[in-house]
């Protein structure tokens, strides 16, 4: 398997490795960049693939851009159902007069797990929304780390992905 890094693909492409300075305002730039000399090797309209996979067709593309709406419409649904409902134990919590341990413990722990659930709901609405921008750009399906394809299949399995197996194994083991 071909070592996936920044340095290899800039080697492989001749393309010049840029370290982004973390400065307000290029955090998301420095997320969505894709090696130039990547993008230039794709057709216009095209998503990348890796060697030996079919290209995607225009009904495999309108099919992930239709899961990712879905997606994020039943994300925001569930998110506003979230809110809700902590606006609610918030409203109810009131001072606690007459609770007593258990019923205190009760509820932070039903609160915490509201707070929760909500937090998971919006760090995946974000990721959705970013794979649908990175669709419209046409750079869906390059890994944000390399430059190189991820990998239809990947895409096809979880659409959100932002990074080749490679990458993300390199992630983790970093974690």
């Amino acid at each position: 398997a071909p070592v996936c890094s920044a340095a290899s693909a800039a080697e492989q492409t001749g393309a010049t490795t840029v370290v982004a300075k973390k400065t307000p305002g290029t955090a998301t730039a420095a997320k969505t960049a894709v090696p130039k000399a990547r993008l230039a090797a794709l057709e216009p309209g095209e998503l990348a693939v890796r060697p030996g996979e079919d290209p995607w067709t225009p009904q495999e593309v309108e099919e992930a851009r239709a899961e990712l709406e879905s997606e994020q419409a039943r994300l925001r649904a569930e998110l506003a159902s979230s809110e809700a409902a902590l606006t609610g134990l918030m409203r109810d919590s009131g001072d606690g007069a007459g609770d007593d341990q258990a019923d205190t413990g009760t509820k932070n722990i039903t609160r915490e797990h509201e707070l929760a659930l909500a937090a998971n709901a919006r760090e995946m609405l974000i990721q959705t929304e970013h794979a649908l921008e990175r669709l419209d750009a046409g750079t869906y399906g390059l890994c944000e780390n390399c430059g190189q394809a991820i990998g239809k299949a990947r895409m096809q399995a979880f659409p959100r992905a932002t990074l080749c197996v490679e990458c993300k194994q390199k992630q983790e083991r970093r974690y």
